[in-house]
């Protein structure tokens, strides 16, 4: 019964974090105060709205195993080099950029992208880059120079990449801009939503209530003579 009333409790701490990440965004979302990209270089959590210029990098970089509307595929990523909006005496450093989501067939053949030309101007939610899960996220290099994950380790893609700096939080680019592919601005994407977990934590503590009342009627029948 114990254990089953922990489990539910984890499930609304769950519960209780999400919903607060979630509001935190409607917060951002609803300012859309932009700050410069260089708010990349600040803290690995929290959220803001950021716009500025810069160019795109080489490799490519895409994030496996990515559900959306039912389907799997991949989220592409590119490193950003902001050349604007960069505040006074701060240094921006270079930030992985989410241009969007693309299917996979049958045989798993992965898009092949062209990195977009010239000096681009964006906008987007700075968000922390998704859990890994449990286990350590793979890079793997392919024969065009692509680079498929199982989860996005800043420091890794950093010394992958051979780069001096990563910013710790992503850009989720504004679907709004003519640029990348489908995308949103869910910071809860391939996780359960709030709802989700409200709904276990009800099914831990009824199997906890249904053990109560189990090792009561067993107690109470025991004593009858």
């Amino acid at each position: 019964m114990l254990a089953f009333a922990s489990l539910g409790r984890w499930q609304l701490g769950r519960m209780h974090e999400k919903q607060a990440m979630l509001d935190a965004v409607q917060a951002v979302l609803g300012a859309r105060d932009a700050r410069p990209l260089s708010a990349a270089a600040g803290p690995a959590q929290g959220y803001d709205w950021v716009a500025g210029e810069g160019v795109f990098a080489e490799p490519l970089i895409l994030l496996d195993n990515q559900q959306r509307d039912g389907r799997a595929g991949v989220r592409a990523f590119r490193v950003f080099d902001p050349q604007d909006g960069v505040q006074p005496g701060v240094q921006a450093p270079p930030l992985l950029v989410e241009l969007g989501w693309l299917p996979l067939p049958g045989d798993r053949t992965l898009p092949q992208l062209p990195r977009p030309e010239g000096t681009h101007a964006i906008a987007g939610l700075l968000v922390p880059p998704p859990s890994q899960g449990l286990g350590r996220a793979v890079l793997a290099a392919q024969e065009d120079g692509t680079l498929l994950a199982t989860g996005l380790d800043i420091d890794r893609l950093r010394d992958m990449l051979g780069l001096p700096s990563l910013a710790p939080r992503l850009l989720k680019l504004d679907p709004a801009l003519p640029l990348g592919h489908a995308r949103d601005l869910d910071i809860l994407p391939n996780t359960l939503p709030p709802e989700k977990h409200l709904g276990y934590a009800v099914q831990w503590f009824g199997l906890a209530l249904a053990v109560l009342v189990t090792a009561l009627v067993l107690t109470f029948r025991k004593r009858r003579p």
